[in-house]
């Protein structure tokens, strides 16, 4: 055997929901969930609030860190709100 080591196996990420999310899908789910008006009040980036597409959100979002995590929490927030909703309804 040489020296040199193995590479690291990839961490599993089985409990990340956003694990094999495109960028792309967790910005259209927001956008049909909350549509542009109220994404754009939720997180106040003009990409939201000016002429919203798909398209130009993922421009900003890839060069923007700060903005990208607050869409990556709301999708996030999202699904929690939704497990919630699906919950109560099963108990009524």
């Amino acid at each position: 055997m040489s020296d040199i080591e193995k590479p690291a196996e990839p961490t599993k990420q089985a409990r990340n929901p956003l694990h094999g999310l495109t960028l792309e899908a967790i910005v259209t789910a927001l956008a049909d969930h909350y549509g542009w008006e109220e994404l754009g009040q939720r997180i106040p980036v003009r990409c939201f609030n000016v002429d919203p597409s798909v398209g130009s959100s993922l421009r900003f979002l890839r060069k923007t860190p700060w903005a990208r995590e607050k869409v990556e929490g709301l999708y996030l927030f999202m699904l929690r709100e939704e497990r919630r909703a699906g919950g109560a309804r099963g108990r009524t």
